[in-house]
């Protein structure tokens, strides 16, 4: 048998995800502050990269469009940067910037504006410890306690555990918690809700024997207002026990959350879009992100001779990884220009005339518009926010899947949860709207929607069932 040896050739495609296009990826799916962050760490990291001192230039259609570093087309192979153009790139990029109005003009600190940081209840509950007249052993025990109160003013930890890790016995904790449990705010040191609202009612100036009585027997009752079922098993008059549960709906089920540092939360937003006149121009929100350019420092080590070739291939290095994120920069934004143009186009409606005119409309849709993958849409909408006529939404907003009509189009899901919204909100107090009923009511108007369906976006707007929102004053 002769062996022969043969040669062919097989072409194929394959995607290599190489560092460069992994780094794309990343800062397309950043929030704006990651952003930020992202690209002063860069700048940290990376030697030729500097901020620039001239003011950012607002982005609009023509600049994004015409960014050169924006260019980044799928032909281009991002491992060829030896065929870059370092030193047009550099002269190019390190061009004298236009003098400033100087940068001595800082503003003072106004220390009269600061505000003290908010005393915790840890720190609060520690305070009265130390106000409280114990001895030493007591002292000792009521701090072990205080620090195992959670931020709603609850003792989670059972006692046996408290015990283990802190040797001491549990006799000393069920000693020492009444007195913690005497501490402001009211209900502080409970180990439930039911314990909690015992805590408060020894508080009330009057006699609380039917109250502790409706609290230890009949809180899942009340919980679910059923004050008919409460009135038979005191053998009270029902208006009785709805006084007495005003009493109780007038407590704090989480006596700590008054400490509670709650800061607020603000979104800065990646891109704005105006009405002029019938519509919709687009700027991409520039302000706050750096703008990088190459060193000058570095510009003339490269274009000198008196470097060494190591010197040489470590800034081409540093040139090649800084020109990459200044076009992965640009590409991001660009990318959000024409994915918020997209969205645009296919909700004009809701800019026009706000939420309740949003139409479904589901990734595929814009990713077909702009000519890019699903996957990529999904990337360039998450954690980014769009300022428009109506007010600032996630990009996400503006995906939401369909609910079929009897005339045979469609209602977007984020319109059937406003109408149950508003549903709710004119309903009866006094006789919630069951699932049932909103069904029948978004029947009469044409929507088709299943009960489990109607569930769910009442759920999802934070809405209780009607048993729980039912109200007897």
């Amino acid at each position: 048998m002769a062996l022969n040896q043969k040669l062919s050739l097989k072409q194929t495609a394959e995607l290599r995800m190489t560092p460069q296009l992994q780094q794309a990826i990343k800062l397309l799916q950043l929030s704006r502050m990651e952003l930020e962050n992202a690209i002063r760490k860069e700048i940290d990291e990376n030697p030729v990269l500097e901020e620039a001192s001239d003011a950012p230039e607002k982005a609009t259609a023509e600049n994004v469009e015409a960014a050169p570093e924006a260019n980044v087309t799928e032909d281009r192979d991002p491992t060829k940067q030896d065929e870059f153009d370092w030193e047009s790139y550099v002269e190019n990029q390190n061009k004298p910037s236009p003098i400033g109005n100087g940068g001595d003009h800082d503003e003072i600190m106004n220390y009269e504006n600061l505000i003290s940081t908010q005393q915790s209840l840890i720190d609060y509950l520690m305070w009265q410890v130390s106000l409280s007249g114990f001895n030493e052993e007591e002292r000792k025990h009521a701090t072990i306690l205080v620090n195992y109160i959670d931020e709603d003013g609850y003792v989670k930890t059972p006692f046996e555990e408290i015990s283990k890790e802190e040797g001491i016995t549990v006799q000393d904790l069920e000693e020492i918690l009444p007195f913690v449990q005497e501490f402001d705010p009211p209900g502080v040191g409970a180990r439930d809700l039911a314990e909690c609202l015992l805590i408060q009612a020894k508080h009330i100036q009057e006699d609380t024997h039917d109250i502790v009585e409706l609290i230890q027997n009949h809180l899942k009752d009340l919980e679910k207002k059923n004050y008919d079922k409460i009135a038979k098993a005191m053998n009270r008059d029902i208006q009785d026990i709805v006084e007495m549960c005003k009493i109780i709906y007038d407590m704090d089920p989480k006596p700590g959350r008054a400490f509670m540092t709650q800061e607020p939360q603000y979104v800065t937003p990646d891109v704005y879009v105006y009405q002029v006149g019938e519509d919709f121009a687009i700027s991409l929100n520039e302000e706050g992100l750096p703008r990088l350019r190459v060193s000058n420092l570095y510009k003339n080590i490269l274009s000198g001779k008196d470097s060494n070739n190591v010197t040489q291939d470590y800034i081409k290095e540093k040139l090649k990884s800084a020109v990459w994120l200044i076009k992965s920069i640009h590409q991001r934004q660009r990318t959000i220009y024409k994915v918020t143009e997209s969205i645009v186009k296919h909700q004009k409606e809701f800019f026009e005339k706000g939420p309740a005119f949003i139409k479904p409309m589901i990734l595929r849709d814009i990713a077909n518009d702009v000519g890019i993958h699903e996957s990529t849409v999904s990337r360039v909408t998450t954690s980014k926010y769009v300022h428009t006529p109506q007010g600032i939404f996630e990009l996400k907003y503006f995906f939401n899947s369909g609910v079929s009509k009897t005339d045979g189009d469609s209602l977007a899901s984020e319109s059937v949860k406003l109408k149950i919204k508003d549903l709710v909100t004119k309903e009866n107090p006094k006789k919630p709207l069951s699932d049932q009923e909103i069904v029948n009511k978004l029947k009469s108007e044409g929507i088709q929607i299943a009960r489990r369906t109607v569930a769910k976006y009442r759920d999802a707007l934070g809405v209780l069932p009607s048993s729980k929102r039912k109200k007897m004053f």
